[in-house]
């Protein structure tokens, strides 16, 4: 039985993708943006979730959007899901808490990898570092991403995000560029490129150390703003370890803007059908099974262990 899901920035990239995907699955949208509902007007927000089961949030900047648009969630007793991937948004998200089952980054950056790296790990119960790499053919930018970015980028006055030593730093030098060694090929990425991952995989995960790194293609991409045609493919590598030893688990797929729907859907599908482990805020790999929860979108993201 398909339930009703209030989407929030139903009219963007990422939030009309949604739409089609609760479509395919048999659930009734509810879209609205900020013609109906401004973050800072939680009577509207309340109207706006009349009669959902659940939230999507899809709207960025997420420094705006997300804690509002939770405590209208709260508000309903519905649960929350929301995309973002600035770091800063979704450190406030889980510094907040929530007494509704809520998900923060369960997009494609941010979700993914935590699920790769939580599978990865396995019977472990803690590693001392977690890797993950991406190898995007490119990546052109949608508006949403470049206002987040620059929101985010302002709130941290320009520096660049590190974790190390179980925290968060700030830093001002240059990034290195490497060779990353991906199941396909070798790549030059840079090292260093924090996204969502080093928030939402210490989380839950006793891993002091987590670093990102981007293909220079996509870095460039990201620069250069182009507009967006032909969709980009991806290769997400990750690898954990402790000591001597070494976990990999390695996503592909296709643009990285449409598989973030599946993996939306699929965690509020989960939620509202009881199939999570956590209460409050708690990222993907926390408040699902992450090997099952990865098998079920086998269709969209292919994971496989590399040795």
């Amino acid at each position: 039985m398909g339930h009703k899901i209030a989407v929030y920035g139903a009219s963007g990239t990422t939030g009309r993708f949604v739409v089609a995907e609760l479509e395919k699955r048999g659930h009734t949208p509810l879209p609205f943006g900020r013609a109906q509902a401004t973050a800072d007007d939680p009577e509207a927000l309340d109207r706006a979730l009349a009669g959902a089961s659940a939230v999507i949030n899809t709207a960025g900047p997420f420094a705006i959007t997300a804690l509002p648009l939770l405590a209208a969630a709260e508000r309903a007793g519905v649960p929350y899901v929301d995309v973002a991937a600035e770091i800063e948004a979704n450190a406030d998200t889980f510094a907040r808490g929530a007494s509704i089952p809520a998900v923060p980054a369960m997009a494609f950056f941010g979700g993914l990898a935590d699920l790769l790296v939580t599978a990865a790990m396995g019977t472990w119960t803690s590693a001392d570092s977690a890797h993950v790499a991406y190898g995007l053919s490119g990546w052109q930018p949608t508006a949403g991403t470049l206002e987040a970015g620059r929101v985010s980028r302002d709130r941290r006055a320009g520096q660049r995000v590190r974790y190390r030593d179980g925290a968060l730093s700030y830093h001002d030098d240059t990034p290195p560029t490497l060779a990353w060694e991906f199941p396909d090929r070798t790549r030059q990425v840079i090292g260093e490129f924090s996204m969502a991952d080093v928030v939402t995989i210490p989380s839950h995960l006793a891993i002091p150390s987590v670093t990102d790194y981007m293909s220079v293609t996509a870095a460039e991409g990201l620069r250069s703003a182009s507009e967006r045609t032909e969709p980009e493919s991806f290769v997400v590598d990750v690898r954990v370890r402790s000591g001597a030893e070494e976990r990999r688990l390695t996503a592909t797929g296709r643009d990285i803007y449409a598989v973030s729907a599946p993996l939306a859907v699929e965690a509020v599908e989960r939620l509202l059908s009881g199939r999570f482990h956590a209460t409050g805020v708690a990222s993907a790999g926390a408040m699902f099974d992450a090997p099952d929860f990865l098998a079920s979108l086998s269709d969209v993201i292919q994971a496989k262990r590399s040795s």
